[in-house]
């Protein structure tokens, strides 16, 4: 009868420790904002902008765009509200042509990585566009980390994955990029539409991603490698196409430093609460 009594105990410790681990949160860190998001609200008030994402427990801030403020006023505005920046991203010519100073202005802002979102090609994307920004990314990489100990960032945008030898052209740019001066920003969405797995894409690449947009593409909309979609297809997170738990596991695992929510639609102010009530109510 002890016995029985005691294996009952265990029985009941381990359904419990079992219970509480399935209850665990998968994302428990408040996700940060890329300012692309507000864009409308920041082209019109930096500060009111940055008051309202204050104000919804918003701290880490991709900026894509000044806003026509400079680097130390937006600083100023981000150190006054508690809040900073850690990702600067800049269009592809700038970061050629003008490396010094994006990399000022990054440091001024206080971010740790410069990222860009897209090559300027003529669709569709191909082995010369490819090679082309392997070369000036791994230039523009190894100035802004040997000369200002910022890391380089490049966010797929969804045309970089027609097929090349054994794999995708964005293979040949994870083989071709020197992993000391190039990492990687992964946009799920953007991963997902020309028909990728983003969990399995890290899972290929844990160590390379360093940054993550988080997105949702609409139910029943169908992806190409065109790198666009209608602006009404970002959906709340959790309500689209995308597997966000399975995608979130990954990237834990991988241990990328920065999650930014990035919300592309008209309604963007009433998508986003819902988007971190989503992430937040997570469960492993």
């Amino acid at each position: 009868m002890k016995e029985l009594n005691f294996l009952l105990i265990l029985l009941s410790i381990s359904a419990g420790s079992l219970l509480a681990q399935s209850s665990r949160p998968i994302f428990e860190e408040m996700p940060g904002m890329v300012s692309y998001t507000y864009r409308d609200s920041f082209s019109k008030d930096v500060a009111a902008t940055l008051d309202t994402l204050q104000a919804m427990g918003i701290k880490d801030m991709e900026f894509s765009n000044l806003f026509g403020a400079t680097a130390a006023e937006i600083r100023k505005m981000l150190d006054e509200r508690d809040m900073f920046c850690s990702s600067f991203g800049v269009g592809y010519p700038d970061l050629v042509n003008k490396t010094e100073e994006v990399a000022a202005n990054a440091k001024t802002l206080g971010a740790k990585y410069v990222r860009v979102a897209w090559i300027p090609h003529a669709a569709p994307f191909d082995l010369a566009d490819a090679q082309r920004a392997i070369a000036d990314f791994n230039k523009a990489g190894k100035i802004l980390k040997e000369e200002h100990g910022l890391t380089f960032c490049y966010h797929n945008h969804g045309y970089e994955f027609y097929p090349y030898e054994n794999g995708t052209l964005f293979d040949y740019m994870m083989e071709e990029t020197n992993p000391e001066y190039v990492s990687y920003e992964i946009d799920i969405l953007w991963t997902f539409f020309p028909g990728e797995d983003p969990a399995a894409l890290i899972d290929k690449y844990p160590d390379r991603f360093k940054l993550m947009h988080l997105k949702d593409l609409k139910k029943g909309v169908e992806g190409n490698m065109s790198g666009g979609t209608p602006k009404e297809n970002d959906v709340v997170l959790g309500t689209g196409q995308l597997d966000l738990p399975a995608i979130l596991k990954a990237a834990k695992v991988a241990g990328i430093e920065h999650y930014y929510i990035e919300d592309e639609s008209p309604v963007y102010y009433q998508q986003v609460p819902r988007s971190i009530e989503y992430l937040q109510g997570l469960k492993y």
